[in-house]
């Protein structure tokens, strides 16, 4: 890693190198240095451009390409997403591995128990974290900030992971981290203005439950959130 890389990454205030450039390639987006159907310079220029790896670097052109703001063409390159891409399949990165209805399968059966156990652990302390991550999910939807509302999200799901006292559990939920992580960004570029508005009012209805201490409630909550994420994508839960 370059000293540079690792210098940032020690003072990013708990966010990864690729968080930081993925961020910094959306925003060049959304000021349009990066125009639509434009094609983003090489790995190498934007490297050193960038001062980071071109590990990095990959890692945050793929999850912009889960995003939706971006799509890789064999022998072409990377462009922003554009109009020759409307309408288009968003790519799994995991394609070949595990299916996507495997994981949000999963999903619904772990992150459920993770929830109806974290709740009657879930402090005030606890709920306002969850809270503030709320809120933050909310803000950067409407701000079209799509790196931030997926932290917000990750956040979100990760304060409950950990507030559940089941160790076993949450060495399981980390074991396969980057799988679910992937479903959470997956189908934001075909979620609609008010299933984004469902999925607020999904994370406060868990919120309300685990600050209740409610763990049937809060289970119950969590499942129909997955069920209905993954339903944006194509899946179909029980």
């Amino acid at each position: 890693m370059r000293h540079t890389e690792s210098h940032a990454m020690n003072h990013m205030s708990g966010k990864s190198v690729t968080q930081t450039v993925a961020a910094t390639l959306q925003d060049m987006i959304r000021t349009g240095e990066l125009k639509p159907d434009e094609k983003i310079p090489s790995q190498r220029i934007l490297s050193d451009r960038l001062q980071v790896s071109r590990a990095s670097l990959r890692e945050a052109l793929l999850t912009l390409e889960t995003l939706g703001l971006v799509r890789t063409y064999p022998a072409r390159g990377t462009f922003v997403t554009g109009a020759q891409d409307a309408g288009g399949p968003q790519p799994w990165r995991f394609d070949g591995q595990v299916r996507i209805g495997d994981v949000f399968q999963t999903r619904a059966l772990v992150e459920t128990e993770l929830c109806r156990l974290a709740a009657p652990h879930v402090t005030p302390a606890i709920a306002d974290q969850l809270e503030r991550a709320t809120a933050a999910f909310e803000d950067a939807w409407t701000a079209g900030d799509l790196i931030a509302h997926v932290e917000a999200d990750l956040r979100f799901h990760g304060l409950i992971v950990e507030t559940c006292p089941n160790p076993m559990l949450r060495d399981f939920y980390r074991s396969v981290r980057d799988l679910m992580t992937e479903s959470q960004r997956v189908p934001i570029p075909n979620t609609a203005v008010a299933r984004m508005q469902a999925s607020i009012s999904e994370h406060r209805a868990i919120l309300d439950a685990l600050r209740a201490g409610d763990g049937d409630r809060a289970a119950q909550a969590m499942r129909a959130h997955i069920r209905n994420t993954a339903a944006c994508v194509g899946v179909a839960l029980a």
